[in-house]
């Protein structure tokens, strides 16, 4: 038996998410194969992490409001329809 273990982040790991799964399908082709698959969001959520720790835009928190809700043309609901 094989086990693979693959941590993915979001459509990749090492390689295109499609190229790993017909690599599992010819593993399988001759021998019985054990997937384990770790998705996240990891890099989002880490550059997110990165640019709140940083710093860089504390600058907006006193930049005046530029744009109000009653500028918008259109208002959209959960789901995106307006």
């Amino acid at each position: 038996m094989t086990r693979l273990h693959a941590h993915l982040v979001g459509d990749a790991a090492v390689m295109p998410r499609a190229e790993f799964e017909q690599l599992v399908e010819l593993a399988r082709r001759s021998t019985e194969v054990t997937v384990d698959i770790e998705e996240d969001d990891t890099p989002a959520a880490g550059i997110r992490e990165l640019a709140e720790q940083g710093g860089s835009f504390t600058w907006l928190a006193e930049e005046p409001d530029i744009y109000f809700v009653d500028d918008l043309r259109v208002r959209y609901r959960c789901g995106g329809k307006p």
